[in-house]
Parts: structure tokens; C-alpha cells; sequence
């Protein structure tokens, strides 16, 4: 697999397995492709079992239209999609919908359309707090390359209109149940002030990894900073 940068700083073009995908920011010119967009998120929901949030063509080509979004493409063929939303007058940003159809799944093409989406993100939002909510290890092993790290969902925005996009999960009764307080998604989180503070070492996957173990069955926490995971148990008062 082969990553070429362009003239252009937000596209790529991938090679791999006699392939030549190109990876963009998607412009008005693509907005026939929202509708394959949505079958192919909709389809990947129903393999998985697990939710992907479903937009409607509108708010989708809104994204397309606004520059906040990343499609991949083997010539004219749909491969993969991404978008940008914000939340909280624009404290919180969410890469969302990452989705690649099953035909260019295994050439790290995911890998880049989240890459080339939270470059993207900040250039837009260059202050704002990077978030996003996943059951899946892949893309959780590809955020703690980016510098996010796991975080329980009180970290993530308040933000109304956020949460209510998870109605359409079938694990939407989990998150209510608990009082928003979790979910099968794990929340990860990459905040800009970490560089200034000189806290930007990123975490291991290693530790996204102990983080499920011990959220499965203790609970517990995590510190940011020492990137290490902490029991309850430690602070139990006798």
C-alpha cells in the first residue's frame, strides 16, 4: 500500500493491489453519490450489529456542500465517505460516518479517509475538541495514532442534537438506560490544548485495549495525562 500526497494539501492517492484510489474533500460534484453513501452506512449497521447514526440526503449534501467532507473514489466508484459536524457553538467536532464499501476494506483506505478528515478538522476548527464514539478496534487503533484518547462520555459535548443522532442506533435503549452515561461505544477524544500544555504524547492502542477490558468489568476511570487506567478500588473510602 502506497499513500502519494498531491499539490493539493487535502488529497491523497492510494495504491495498493493494482488499485488508484483518490481521497478529497468532497465538493458539489459529488453529492449523486449520498445516496450510495447512506446504503453503504446502512448495510454496514446491519452487518455489525451496532449503529452507525443515519442522516438524510439533505443533511448530507448540507456537508458536501459546506467542504466538510472527505469521499474516496477509484475513478468514478464510490469507496469511502467521511464528514465533519460540530457541536457546542463549535467547542466540539465529531469525524463521523467513516464508512468503505466491503470491496476496499483491508488497503489501510479507512486508515487514510480518517487521516485526511481530522486534518481537515483542524484546519476548520483549529481550537476545538476532536471527539468520536466507536465500537470497533480498528478505527479505535487509528484514533490513538491521531492523539485521542479514551474518555467517558461526560467529557464528550452536552450537546443536544448530538445525542439525539444516536436514536437511530440499535443500541440507542443502552445509552438511555444508563443515563447517557454509556454505551457499547467506547468515546475517544483529542483536545488541541494537550499541545500547548505539553500533554500530546499520544496512548498506545495497548491502553484503548485495557481500557474496554477493565470498562467491561469493573468500571473505573482514566487519566489522561499518565495515560494509565485506574480501579475504583483505589479510591473506596474506609
Amino acid at each position: 500500500m502506497i499513500l502519494k500526497k498531491t499539490n493539493d494539501p487535502f488529497k491523497r492517492i492510494l495504491e495498493a493491489e493494482g488499485r488508484s484510489i483518490t481521497i478529497m474533500v468532497a465538493g458539489e460534484e459529488h453529492i449523486p453519490y449520498v445516496d450510495t453513501i447512506n446504503k453503504t452506512i446502512e448495510e454496514a449497521s446491519h452487518a455489525r450489529g451496532t449503529g452507525i447514526a443515519r442522516r438524510t440526503f439533505e443533511y448530507l449534501a448540507s456537508k458536501i456542500k459546506e467542504g466538510k467532507a472527505i469521499i474516496a473514489l477509484e475513478g468514478e466508484t464510490f469507496a469511502g465517505f467521511c464528514y465533519i459536524e460540530s457541536w457546542g457553538h463549535d467547542k466540539y467536532v465529531a469525524n463521523s460516518g467513516l464508512i468503505v464499501v466491503p470491496n476496499y476494506r483491508g488497503l489501510g483506505l479507512a486508515k487514510a479517509i480518517k487521516k485526511l478528515a481530522f486534518k481537515l478538522s483542524r484546519k476548520k476548527f483549529p481550537h476545538s475538541k476532536i471527539f468520536g464514539l466507536t465500537t470497533g478496534l480498528a478505527v479505535m487503533k487509528i484514533n490513538s495514532e491521531l492523539g485521542y484518547r479514551p474518555v467517558t462520555f461526560s467529557e464528550l459535548t452536552d450537546d443536544e442534537q448530538f445525542w439525539k443522532g444516536c436514536m437511530s442506533c440499535v443500541n440507542y435503549d443502552i445509552l438511555m438506560r444508563t443515563g447517557r452515561t454509556k454505551c457499547l461505544c467506547t468515546g475517544m477524544l483529542y483536545d488541541p490544548a494537550w499541545e500547548v500544555k505539553g500533554h500530546a504524547k499520544k496512548t498506545p492502542f495497548k491502553v484503548f485495549k485495557k481500557w474496554l477490558r477493565e470498562r467491561r468489568t469493573k468500571g473505573g476511570g482514566f487519566n489522561l495525562f499518565s495515560g494509565k487506567f485506574f480501579s475504583p478500588l483505589k479510591f473506596r473510602k474506609h
